[in-house]
């Protein structure tokens, strides 16, 4: 998920490196300091934010879910946004990043015929 929205200066909640393939909803609430019931909360408000659920219904967080929390994190707790506000705002970085790649692509065709049209010159 986009992390445009986080600034390189704060202090990550995330320890530098993620080793684990899973963790916990609770290693997860510690590493934000924040209960477990928000993190189920944001998991039903945000659909992007799925961790894997063991046949038990234990969830397991990724590290890419862990930076999806984050960006969440940072949005609501340290930029203020409401929570309908960050789901706009992750909405449109969405959306820019989704016209971004088009246009890429778009410029990559465009090159690859001037240099087409080069050769045969």
């Amino acid at each position: 998920m986009p992390t445009s929205h986080q600034n390189p200066n704060a202090m990550s909640k995330i320890p530098t490196e993620l080793t684990k393939r899973y963790y916990t909803i609770g290693e997860v609430a510690e590493m934000f300091e924040v209960s477990k019931s928000l993190i189920r909360f944001w998991e039903q408000e945000f659909d992007f934010l799925r961790p894997y659920k063991s046949s038990k219904g234990e969830r397991r967080f990724t590290a890419d879910n862990i930076k999806q929390f984050e960006t969440i994190y940072h949005l609501v707790k340290d930029k203020g946004y409401t929570l309908s506000g960050a789901k706009k705002a992750l909405k449109e970085e969405k959306d820019f990043l989704k016209q971004k790649n088009k246009t890429l692509k778009t410029l990559k065709q465009i090159r690859g015929f001037l240099e087409d049209l080069k050769h045969e010159i």
